[in-house]
């Protein structure tokens, strides 16, 4: 699978997908978790950002906070059949925004991410960047 301009690469993973999201902030690698999760469900087919959705999740630290969002999204793809594919996140005190923007799954056909998981999950600023690691079970 592709890395789309240093916000986001796929890893080397035995069974699962493994993604490193990086941006200037903290708020943009949640962004950019989004933007991998919509290229692997995809295969790299584009989909359109016709809908919006916004959505509030909260976390006892920055890894749970992330865990919660992903769960959330791939909530939204799974009993809501939206797939995000853009999104402006906000973050404050364990707290996010996001407003999301993508469309109804049923145009696509889509790869199936089961769940969000902890596993080797991590959330750092490297230099004057922000990184996260995570693994998503399919």
């Amino acid at each position: 699978m592709a890395k789309r301009l240093g916000k986001f690469e796929f890893l080397e993973h035995m069974a699962d997908i493994k993604i490193k999201a990086s941006g200037k902030t903290l708020n943009e690698i949640f962004e950019n978790a989004v933007l991998a999760i919509a290229e692997y469900c995809s295969g790299g087919e584009k989909i359109s950002n016709k809908k919006g959705k916004v959505i509030n999740v909260k976390g006892n630290d920055n890894e749970s906070l992330l865990y919660n969002f992903i769960d959330e999204i791939l909530y939204l793809i799974d009993a809501k059949r939206f797939i995000p594919v853009m999104a402006k996140v906000k973050i404050k005190d364990n707290s996010l925004t996001a407003e999301l923007s993508g469309d109804s799954t049923d145009k696509y056909k889509l790869e199936h991410i089961k769940a969000a998981t902890y596993a080797e999950m991590s959330i750092k600023k490297v230099k004057s960047n922000w990184q996260a690691i995570f693994v998503l079970d399919v």
